[in-house]
This record gives C-alpha cells, sequence and structure tokens, in this order.
C-alpha cells in the first residue's frame, strides 16, 4: 500500500485581535475567569470583508510554499468548515479558485472540531489509494460570525482562523500511520447551530430567537470531551503496542484548556509534551489542530523521525485520533 506523508503546513490567522480586557467591557466576566475556565487570552476575529475561504487560501498558499508545490499540482482539497461562505459552492470551491489549483477536485468536509481528522484521514485515503498525488486538507472557520457576542458561554472561546496540511506519497520514514475517527448522534443538544437548514430555515422568527448562532452546555460537553479524547487516543495506542511515554509531542484540539489538561492527566502524557496556543488563538474549530501542527513546526517543536499524535472531539458529537511519524 501507498503510505502517506504530510509535506507541507500552512496556517492563518486574522489580524484582529480579541483580547479577555475587550470582552469585560460588554460581558459580565474578567480576564482571570476566563483564563481561570478556558485557558483564553485573547483570539483573532476576522475582518469584515473576509470570508471562510479567504483564510482557507492563505493558510492552503502557505502549505504549497513550504512543500514546494506549484497549485496546478493539486489533485484534491478536503476543506472542512463548520462556518462556510454559503451553503454552495463549497468553500473547497472557493479556496480552488482563489489559490489557482485548476485541475483540483473540491468538496467540504462537515465534522465540525473534529474536522482537521476528519479531512486528514479522507485525504490519506485518496493518497494510499493511488487515486490522488498531491491532496490539500484545510481547516477553515469564522465562528465568530455564528457566535452570539452576549453568550458568555461560547463568545470568549470560540475563534477564527485557517490551517493546511499538504499530502504526497511517502517515500522516507516519515508517514501518516493511522486515524481512528467516531461519533455518536445522542449527543448532538450539547453543541449545536441549529438555524440554516431544513428544520429551521432561515426567517425573521429564528434569527428573533437566536437560533442561527451556537448553542452549548458548557459542563455536559467538559464530561463527554475529556471521556471521548481518552479513549479514542488509548485505543489507537495500543492499537500500534505504543505508551505514552513514546510520544514526543501531542497535538489536541484547542478546546479548553482544562479538557487538555485532563485529558493529558488521564492519558498520562506530561504537559510538557502537549501542544497548547489556545491562550492566543482560542478555539478555532476545525482548523485549530492545524494550526497548532504549523506552530509546532515553527517553533522547533518537530524533527524528523517524532511520534506525533492528535486528537480533536466536536459537536455531533464527533471525535477523532491520528498518528503520524513526523
Amino acid at each position: 500500500m501507498i503510505r502517506a506523508k504530510i509535506v507541507g503546513v500552512g496556517a492563518y490567522a486574522p489580524e484582529r485581535i480579541l483580547t479577555n480586557h475587550e470582552l469585560e467591557k460588554t460581558l459580565e466576566t474578567s480576564d482571570a475567569w476566563i483564563v481561570e475556565r478556558t485557558g483564553v487570552r485573547e483570539r483573532r476575529i476576522a475582518g469584515a470583508d473576509e470570508v471562510t475561504s479567504d483564510l482557507a487560501a492563505h493558510a492552503a498558499r502557505q502549505a504549497l510554499v513550504r512543500a514546494e508545490v506549484q497549485p496546478e499540482e493539486v489533485d484534491l482539497i478536503v476543506c472542512a468548515t463548520t462556518s462556510p461562505d454559503m451553503l454552495f459552492p463549497s468553500t473547497a470551491i472557493f479556496c480552488q479558485q482563489k489559490i489557482g489549483a485548476k485541475r483540483a477536485a473540491a468538496f467540504d468536509l462537515f465534522a465540525t472540531c473534529s474536522g482537521s481528522l476528519y479531512a486528514l484521514s479522507v485525504a490519506t485515503q485518496y493518497i494510499r489509494s493511488g487515486q490522488a498525488q498531491t491532496v490539500l486538507a484545510v481547516g477553515a472557520e469564522i465562528l465568530s460570525r455564528i457566535t452570539d457576542f452576549t453568550d458568555r458561554g461560547t463568545c470568549i472561546i470560540l475563534a477564527d482562523g485557517a490551517g493546511a496540511a499538504l499530502l504526497r506519497p511517502s517515500t522516507d520514514a516519515s508517514e501518516i500511520l493511522d486515524i481512528q475517527l467516531g461519533s455518536d448522534g445522542q449527543y448532538w443538544d450539547y453543541l449545536y447551530c441549529a438555524a440554516g437548514g431544513t428544520k429551521h430555515p432561515i426567517s425573521h422568527e429564528v434569527v428573533n430567537e437566536k437560533l442561527h448562532y451556537i448553542k452549548m452546555k458548557g459542563n455536559e460537553v467538559f464530561k463527554v470531551a475529556v471521556r471521548t479524547l481518552e479513549n479514542v487516543t488509548a485505543a489507537l495506542l495500543e492499537k500500534h503496542g505504543i505508551v505514552p511515554r513514546d510520544i514526543d509531542l501531542f497535538i489536541p484540539h484547542q478546546a479548553n484548556l482544562r479538557i487538555i489538561r485532563a485529558a493529558a492527566k488521564r492519558l498520562g502524557m506530561p504537559m510538557d509534551k502537549v501542544f497548547v496556543n489556545i491562550d492566543r488563538y482560542g478555539n478555532t474549530g476545525a482548523a485549530s489542530i492545524y494550526i497548532a501542527l504549523e506552530e509546532a513546526v515553527a517553533q522547533g517543536r518537530l524533527k524528523r523521525g517524532d511520534l506525533v499524535l492528535m486528537a480533536a472531539f466536536g459537536g455531533g458529537f464527533t471525535w477523532g485520533a491520528g498518528l503520524l511519524r513526523w
């Protein structure tokens, strides 16, 4: 079987920084409370003239440049997003147009915050099957557009950003070893956005009831997320005969610092092996693992041969864990 590896990574964060101190002016909250509850100190917010595919295209271009690959060489773009430009065409199609990937097929993948690993899994399978030689897995979000900034439970966490991973067949030791995915629809009402689909088409009533904004039951999400992250990562490691001390870097979805710490503790993973940047970016949904991976590479946290564990969960619930040799 053909092996797949990541040959380039990219990330993009909008220029505007929204700090906790700014939120203090409009919410009954404080910087200290937000940091204690979530670990977030600031987050990026897209400009009024930016759409999700703009962010996706920035990250995709960076991944291509770093891999020294031309846009015309891309066979497929898989874009994970919860906040598309519009219902259709897909955000991936707009990204394809903006980067000039004229030969590429393109489609969106909807798995909320787990979308990063879902997209990476699809990209890996296209390489492994021989159906594609060059695939862009992209995660991009403008969650601020579907966030109620009077809701303290969500607006202190959610943010905007994009990341990308470019995959090609591996000819060396680097490889995406495995990705395991899962879901359970019984938890859908813990984290959701009701409006815009066939159940609640956009109307004055829907907007008045704020159904077009993300709703979250924070305590319930915390419990399921910690348990899910532990189970999916432990199962993946056991499958490959790997123990936590073998992992060089753990890159979890940046949802909440308390969730990250609790999951790491249950796994027996020391925090010095866990990559955390939620303090500066907040929760960027399907983009967060790619943004963290790009930062880890830029900071020199990864070297060739390192064993990397990734894990994510999101509304639905969906979840996944990935193992790769860098």
